[in-house]
């Protein structure tokens, strides 16, 4: 493999992730019915490709599948396209759609470890924000904090809930994604 395969599988990593982000965020703010009026979410509701899409893949329940399934699409396509640059032979296009659904969870997985991390570094710097980012970040972790909160004791302003929700995602991580994955 040479230089050149090398820096476009960098490119197609970088790029095709951050469009990926940017899709798997349309769904989970729709999942955990964040404000769409926020200047953040209209930046991530605005995706040209999936407007297509909403015409074939109808939502339910108001959720949006069809961006599900273009972030589906997207990692199947940078699956491919790394598959073939490094000079494999694809392999049948089932596993590779099982892959791409695989990726999709992880990522899923990911966006919220991190969305914990930066809700707990803002509580501690900037609690009360009326920031538009600090507002969508704590509307995303809210579903996974609140039933974590009802269940543990208020412990006068401590709030360990984060932690709870930590050892979740790391055991879901470790029990559901590394056994899909293997």
């Amino acid at each position: 493999m040479n230089s050149l395969n090398t820096a476009a599988i960098y490119l197609i990593q970088t790029l095709g992730s951050l469009y990926l982000l940017i899709v798997l965020l349309r769904f989970l703010l729709q999942l955990v019915r964040a404000d769409f009026y926020n200047p953040l979410s209209q930046f991530i509701v605005r995706k040209p490709l999936l407007m297509p899409l909403r015409r074939i893949i109808p939502g339910y329940g108001g959720l949006d599948f069809a961006s599900l399934a273009l972030g589906i699409a997207i990692q199947l396509v940078m699956l491919i396209l790394i598959i073939l640059l490094m000079g494999y032979a694809l392999p049948n296009i089932l596993l590779l759609v099982g892959w791409a659904a695989i990726g999709v969870l992880a990522l899923f997985v990911k966006i919220f470890f991190f969305a914990l991390i930066i809700s707990v570094i803002l509580s501690w710097v900037a609690q009360g924000s009326y920031n538009p980012a600090v507002i969508l970040i704590n509307q995303l972790c809210e579903p996974i904090l609140a039933p974590i909160r009802k269940i543990l004791p208020a412990l006068g302003g401590l709030d360990l809930s984060p932690i709870f929700a930590f050892i979740a995602i790391r055991l879901f991580d470790m029990l559901v994604i590394a056994n899909l994955a293997a």
